[in-house]
């Protein structure tokens, strides 16, 4: 089953619910025309299968303002991947698409710029 902080003492064994109140507590935080919010969503995952872990899913790096984002959301998306990414027990998982060249990846040059290695 899987808890949100923000939803104190429901358990959701549906995780199609859980997808849909993600979406929700992301709307509530950030309105509904592609704002953005450095604010976490808590979600905690309780099974016998899983590790303890947290996984961070952090905005995707956008070049152009669209919707209520302001003018330098390039700048204030950069700097909140870094406030995590820079952590010395991060692991960096960079999502690039598969129809993209890996050569011009922003997130594989962040993720470059903070671990060489």
């Amino acid at each position: 089953y899987a808890e949100f902080l923000h939803c104190k003492g429901k358990k959701f064994t549906d995780f199609d619910e859980v997808r849909h109140e993600i979406e929700a507590e992301t709307d509530r935080v950030t309105g509904m025309n592609k704002g953005i919010s450095s604010i976490p969503i808590n979600l905690r995952v309780y099974s016998p299968h899983v590790l303890n872990l947290t996984l961070i899913d952090l905005p995707g790096i956008t070049k152009v303002p669209v919707g209520d984002q302001p003018p330098d959301i390039e700048y204030q998306i950069r700097e909140m991947i870094m406030q995590f990414i820079t952590r010395e027990n991060c692991l960096i998982l960079a999502v690039t698409p598969a129809n993209t060249d890996l050569a011009n990846s922003d997130a594989l040059k962040l993720a470059k710029e903070v671990d060489p290695q």
